[in-house]
């Protein structure tokens, strides 16, 4: 039998551009991550903003040449940086899944539930008759109206955790009874929107028919049972040997084989593979064997170089020129509306329901209402899986945008009209640093 032929090495162009796209990006992504902050705003509006200046709304304009060359549009080179992007993301992912704080739940659990539940199901309905009154002519071609309904609802009902707990932290508000709630709510935020994106996921993959509905919502509850009953168990066994070791290596390579199993696991099953990193994360979490300290490196790698990537590369898919179109103007803000109305809405009737004053709800509600990381995942999602095409997927992350940016003066303003109770949490409840993704 003849031997096969030896795959061709990756061609001296296609990697030159790679290096240069990933330096161009990273260093965009970083200078206006930090230009942002430095103004009070959330870093992943700088590093969105870095891959819209060298996408098609500005770069794409100004210097179409140079522009065609560093972004060619050869699939082959684009999945490139596509592949360092989906690592960045399910490592980030899998780090936000980490760090939660399940116990600061179980403490206001009542509460933060009420709150969320509350939260997610009004955008979530909203969402979904938005999407059904939403022009045909916007959709992909091949996208299921109902599959793109379900999947609008999800995008508008999630929160962004990190950038709760990012303006939390700024403001010195987490350790104030609303603070611990708003991170509480949006901690069950999270694992319900994980849930509901690799549902819905599941369904524009698989279709809608009877059998396969029952299977894409089948199969998440089976991941979930498997993580339990078997990931837990190896998980814990896995870090308690690596904890053995005083370099923080071998926890490392622990966690991040961890979060690539689960996202490869949920990914064959045709799942959302980002659903798998966050159940593992979870499990590492609460396996009682983690060593935070040693996740250090883990956090850094992710946060300094990964992450600002994986965001820089979902600015570049923003066509800010579409805006021009008065149907995607009018789109664009009418989504906005129902975003804002719906989670406002419904974590301020949560915060109603569990005796809160109208102040508190209404800084829970603003809290709430951010969505920033969490919304650009979804919307990449939709827009990999073909639910989005390009003008929706542009209106989707100005949601992300707009309601990050809203979060701390809407804050700010209701909190300064709240009355400090005293603090009843030890200090171990007060941890100033619950969520090192917030800088995300």
């Amino acid at each position: 039998m003849t031997p096969a032929a030896p795959v061709p090495a990756l061609a001296h162009d296609a990697l030159l551009v790679l290096l240069l796209q990933l330096a161009v990006l990273l260093l965009l992504a970083l200078s206006l991550g930090q230009l942002a902050a430095r103004f009070k705003m959330p870093a992943i509006v700088g590093e969105l903003l870095a891959g819209v200046l060298v996408g098609p709304s500005v770069l794409g304009h100004l210097l179409p040449g140079f522009a065609a060359w560093l972004l060619p549009r050869q699939p082959e080179q684009m999945h490139l940086l596509d592949a360092v992007g989906q690592l960045g993301v399910l490592l980030l992912v899998g780090v936000t899944g980490m760090e939660l704080r399940v116990d600061l739940v179980r403490r206001r659990r009542a509460t933060a539930a009420r709150v969320s539940l509350a939260g997610l199901v009004l955008p979530l309905g909203l969402g979904i008759a938005t999407g059904y009154l939403l022009p045909a002519s916007l959709l992909p071609g091949g996208a299921d109206p109902t599959v793109f309904a379900l999947f609008l609802g999800v995008a508008l009902c999630v929160s962004a955790l990190p950038v709760i707990a990012k303006t939390l932290l700024d403001m010195n508000l987490l350790h104030r009874e609303v603070g611990q709630l708003t991170f509480a709510s949006g901690v069950i935020d999270d694992v319900i929107g994980w849930f509901l994106l690799s549902v819905v996921s599941a369904m524009a993959t698989a279709g809608l028919t009877a059998g396969k509905l029952a299977t894409s919502l089948l199969y998440p509850v089976a991941v979930v049972v498997a993580a339990l009953l078997v990931g837990r168990p190896a998980i814990r066994l896995a870090l308690r040997a690596a904890g053995r070791s005083p370099e923080p290596g071998p926890t490392v390579a622990v966690a991040a084989l961890a979060v690539l199993l689960g996202s490869a696991g949920t990914h064959a099953l045709g799942l959302e593979p980002v659903f798998g990193a966050f159940v593992c994360g979870l499990l590492i979490s609460t396996s009682g064997e983690l060593d935070p300290q040693k996740l250090a490196p883990l956090r850094t790698t992710v946060l300094a170089f990964l992450a600002p990537v994986y965001f820089a590369t979902a600015g570049l898919r923003m066509d800010l020129t579409a805006l021009a179109r008065p149907e995607v103007l009018g789109t664009a803000c009418a989504v906005l509306a129902v975003a804002v109305l719906g989670k406002f809405a419904g974590a301020y009737v949560g915060a109603k329901l569990s005796r809160l004053n109208h102040w508190e709800a209404l800084a829970l509600g603003a809290g709430m209402n951010s969505r920033g990381v969490i919304e650009v995942i979804v919307a990449m999602t939709g827009l990999r899986l073909g639910i989005l095409g390009a003008e929706t997927y542009t209106v989707v992350i100005l949601v992300a945008l707009v309601t990050s940016l809203m979060a701390p003066p809407v804050l700010r303003a209701a909190m300064a009209r709240i009355e400090e109770r005293p603090e009843t949490e030890p200090a171990t409840a007060r941890d100033p640093d619950p969520a090192p993704t917030a800088g995300v």
